[in-house]
């Protein structure tokens, strides 16, 4: 998907290492994956800087990690730092690996994975341990879950060594990035970053495509919090899940994704609704994917837009 996006847009020069795919000078691409049946990977970015590789987010599983890891052995460059745009497992997942091969890495976040840590995460794991437990004849899910639990309990490995409290430029490995901090859209604290030199935006999982996910979202809030990026004189804009997009492609998507909140809050059945996310986004999700897109804007319709958890609820009202 990132290599058919690239090559329409004339700026596709080559896989590297690890199935990294330039977009910009000294800026690359490691895709990500979102499946039906498989916890995802996140997309994860790696930038060039004068003290080492910065890498912004580090994807869930092993493998994920281990083609960052080809693409730093490949360069014959350290990884000086990590930025992770939020908490979410298939954004940090990956830190531990990366930690332990370049010890003295810093690690750029908000604070918002240390309320997770004692609520959202514990929850799971419980849920996790619950479902290992029911799942006996399926010994392929036990152990899936059972990574996902020693995951969790890699803790504070996963967490920051810098925190990241308010927007500014920050240097980080000798390289000027524009960090942006969004408090309570898609987690209690979202970091975004533009690089001014290459004109690239990471958005995090600001943006995701085939469809938002919000299991831990505002959905009012996360809705201004694209405004601000539409605002950003970006060139390539990178999503949290799918391919890069450019300045019409983030208008497209919200304007999709604020159809689909004033759909929810109305009266259209569901069906309404995930039909019209799929015709407003039809731009931007790859036809192998609408499937999945429906299933996706269906369940959250139903269990999250129209009938938010005790959680989300307290969470919003912050």
């Amino acid at each position: 998907m990132f290599i058919r996006a690239l090559a329409l847009a004339g700026t596709f020069y080559g896989v590297c290492a690890g199935g990294a795919v330039p977009i910009a000078p000294g800026t690359y691409l490691i895709e990500g994956e979102a499946t039906p049946n498989r916890q995802p990977d996140g997309n994860s970015v790696i930038i060039e800087a004068p003290q080492g590789l910065i890498v912004i987010d580090s994807g869930r599983h092993k493998e994920h990690s281990q083609r960052v890891l080809d693409f730093a052995h490949a360069q014959d460059r350290p990884i000086a730092a990590i930025i992770n745009s939020h908490w979410h497992l298939d954004h940090v997942g990956g830190n531990p690996r990366l930690r332990a091969a370049f010890p003295g890495i810093r690690v750029y976040a908000s604070s918002a994975i240390d309320a997770a840590r004692t609520g959202f995460l514990v929850d799971y794991r419980a849920q996790l341990v619950t479902e290992i437990a029911a799942s006996a004849k399926n010994p392929q899910a036990q152990e899936s879950m059972r990574a996902e639990v020693a995951l969790i309990d890699q803790g504070a490995a996963l967490g920051p060594t810098d925190v990241i409290a308010k927007s500014a430029p920050l240097n980080i490995a000798g390289r000027t990035l524009q960090l942006h901090l969004e408090s309570h859209a898609v987690t209690a604290g979202d970091v975004w970053v533009f690089d001014p030199e290459t004109r690239v935006l990471l958005a995090g999982d600001l943006v995701t495509l085939p469809a938002p996910l919000f299991e831990s979202a505002c959905p009012a809030r996360w809705r201004t919090s694209l405004a601000r990026l539409e605002k950003t004189p970006f060139d390539w804009l990178v999503p949290g899940h799918g391919a890069p997009m450019r300045k019409q492609g983030l208008n497209v998507y919200r304007k999709a994704f604020s159809n689909l909140l004033e759909c929810a809050a109305a009266d259209a059945g569901k069906n309404h609704c995930v039909d019209g996310w799929i015709n407003d986004a039809s731009v931007l999700i790859d036809s192998k994917d609408v499937s999945y897109a429906r299933t996706l804007v269906g369940y959250y319709v139903e269990n999250y837009l129209r009938h938010p958890t005790e959680r989300i609820q307290k969470f919003c009202s912050n």
